[in-house]
Order: structure tokens, then C-alpha cells, then sequence
């Protein structure tokens, strides 16, 4: 599976390669309660198809009427969209309750005629091998250059360019490569994240590397593999194998490290005998065992791995987006702008 704006992209490289004209809208700014973030993408070919959303559906449709009003069969644009334009939703509340968004949300989109499609066979290829890639869009000619990301680097948008980055900013490491782990990187991949998974056991490794498409396999043991990860503020490490000789090395490494999250497989009973065990033979604080997420996964009463994978993902989420949220309202109160983020 692959990230939903990629996927996008993806669409809008195969429509012009059949010899569709595309257009390609970025949601660049956004007020109030709007429906999708910065950043997220749509495609609209000029036959009306679209690919991904910008709106949840609130004004899709206006945005193929225009599209289809300045896009030419064959690729030609017309001089209504021949570079990149501005685009306001929901600038009045008249306009806001015409276009269903709701509690006033405002957008502010960046709408774009795709007639190079080089830089988007080029961005395909870096994020399949992990990278992160920055965009850079000029409104006034149209040009785009690809450069090198950073991990939690934002969109950017002064005006003039707009920058937006592509890849993996999050990774997920599981340790363990069982059924359960296949499930939870079925659902990590689909939210963006990079997911790493470690198992010496070759059999269990092999079997989810060529289950799942997209994950990366790193070789060692699990505390070994921890410790050379360097886990920043956005990693996350879930422990799956149901071993302790590989889930306690591992999250005596990550409880340690600056990981936002750390996770373990395990009921009730057996997170306080393994949290006993951590504090007793590894010297972890009571502070460092807190962190530990056990039982792993939101209490949503799943019994099935796909629904128990759910419950992890959905927590992991909980918790990045309260970092996310933290952070944004760090910015904001310094005079920063949330809708940027």
C-alpha cells in the first residue's frame, strides 16, 4: 500500500501519459474546522475524473467545472489556467454555506496545470526508496525543483512558492514479524509512515516482507536495531513477538530514546510483570516505565489481528497527533500561524 497523496500523483503521471490534460490542486492554508489538511492533493483530468480530495467532497465539484472549463483534451491548457492560480473557498459565510464546508472553514488552494510530468517520475521513485522529498513550485512560471526533506519539515507557502514535502515523516518499527505485524503495516503504510520491522527469526521476517509491500526489513537483534535507529520525536516502536528475550532488549533501547511512542503486546498482567522485570534487572525509572504503552492499542474490544491492529494504529495516531497539536499550539502562541501546519 502507498500514501494516498502518491497515489494521486501516481494517477495524474498515468492521465497524461495516456494523453489527458490534468490539473493538480494543493490545499495550501486553511481556517476554522476545514474537512482536509495542508498539503493534501487532488487530480482532476479533463473529462471530470478526479483523484484524491481537498474538500471530503465540499467543492470538488466547482473545482471540476473550472477544470474542465480551462483544460483542453491532449494536455493543452487555456488561457484560463496556463500557470498556477489562486484559489478561495469560503471567503464569506454565504460562500461557506454554498459549498457545505463546515463552521466557516475557509480554503485556500493552489491550482496548477500539470504539463511537465518529469518531476513526478522522479519524486515516485525517491519516496519508494524512502526518501523524503521537498517540491518547490513557482506560481509565476510554473516550475518545479525536487530537493532533499527533513523529517517534520512543513508546507510553506509565502506566496510565491509553495513548498511541499513527499515521503515517509513518521517510521514505525515493529518488532516482530508475525500475522498481527503484517495487519498493523497494512495500516501504518496507508497513514504515511516509513515501517521498519525486525525479527532474527528469518522465517517470521520473511514471511512479512513478501506479504506487505513498501516495509523494509532491518537486520540484527532488536536492541542492537534500536539503538543504531537513533528514534527521534517521530518514531515509533511496537513490540509484537510475544518473546521476551526480543521485546524487553528492544524496549529497554526505546523507552530510553526519544521514540513519542513505545508499545507492547501483551494483557494486563503481563506488562506489570514485564514492567517489574524492566525495573528490577535493567534500572529503568518509573518515569521511562510510563512511557510503555501496555496493553498496546486503544480498548476498542478487538479480538481479530486486523482489529487488534486497528486499536494500535489508531492509538499511535492518538498520540502523534497530540504531539503535532502541542507543538502547533507552541507556534501559535509565539506568533506562528496553525493554518501553516
Amino acid at each position: 500500500m502507498e500514501s494516498l497523496d502518491l497515489r494521486v500523483l501516481g494517477d495524474a503521471l498515468a492521465w497524461r501519459t495516456a494523453g489527458h490534460a490534468v490539473t493538480l490542486v494543493t490545499v495550501v492554508q486553511t481556517w476554522g474546522s476545514a474537512p482536509r489538511p495542508p498539503g493534501a492533493l487532488l487530480a482532476v483530468r479533463d473529462d471530470g475524473v478526479v483523484s484524491g480530495s481537498v474538500s471530503g467532497g465540499c467543492v470538488e465539484d466547482d473545482l471540476i467545472a473550472r477544470t474542465k472549463t480551462s483544460l483542453a483534451p491532449g494536455g493543452v491548457s487555456t488561457p484560463a489556467l496556463a500557470k498556477p492560480a489562486l484559489i478561495a473557498y469560503g471567503v464569506t459565510k454565504e460562500e461557506a454555506t454554498r459549498f457545505g464546508l463546515p463552521c466557516g472553514g475557509t480554503l485556500r488552494l493552489v491550482q496548477e496545470p500539470l504539463l511537465d510530468t518529469a518531476w513526478i517520475t522522479e519524486l515516485l521513485a525517491r519516496t519508494a526508496a524512502h526518501e523524503l522529498v521537498a517540491r518547490n513550485l513557482t506560481l509565476a512560471t510554473g516550475a518545479v525543483v525536487l530537493a532533499d526533506a527533513v523529517r517534520g519539515q512543513p508546507l510553506q507557502f509565502d506566496g510565491t512558492t509553495l513548498t511541499t514535502v513527499f515521503g515517509p515523516q513518521w517510521r514505525l518499527l515493529l518488532i516482530g514479524a508475525g500475522q498481527l505485524s503484517q495487519a498493523v503495516a497494512q495500516i501504518a503504510l496507508m497513514l504515511d509512515f516509513e515501517v521498519l520491522v525486525c525479527d532474527p527469526r528469518e522465517e517470521y521476517a520473511a514471511m512479512l516482507v513478501a506479504g506487505v509491500k513498501g516495509i523494509r526489513r532491518v537486520e540484527g537483534m532488536p536492541d542492537d536495531v534500536v539503538r543504531e535507529l537513533l528514534p527521534d520525536a517521530h518514531t515509533a516502536i511496537v513490540a509484537l513477538t510475544h518473546d521476551p528475550k526480543l521485546d524487553d532488549m528492544a524496549l529497554l533501547e526505546a523507552l530510553k530514546s526519544s521514540a513519542f511512542y513505545v508499545g507492547a503486546l501483551g494483557s494486563r498482567r503481563n506488562q506489570e510483570v514485564r514492567k517489574q522485570r524492566l525495573a528490577e534487572h535493567f534500572d529503568l525509572s518509573a518515569e521511562e516505565l510510563s512511557r510503555l504503552h501496555g496493553p498496546v492499542g486503544l480498548a476498542l474490544g478487538a479480538k481479530t489481528p486486523a482489529e487488534i491492529a486497528v486499536s494500535i494504529v489508531a492509538e499511535i495516531v492518538q498520540v502523534k497527533n497530540a504531539v503535532v497539536v502541542a507543538a502547533a499550539a507552541l507556534t501559535t502562541a509565539g506568533g506562528g500561524s496553525l493554518a501553516l501546519f
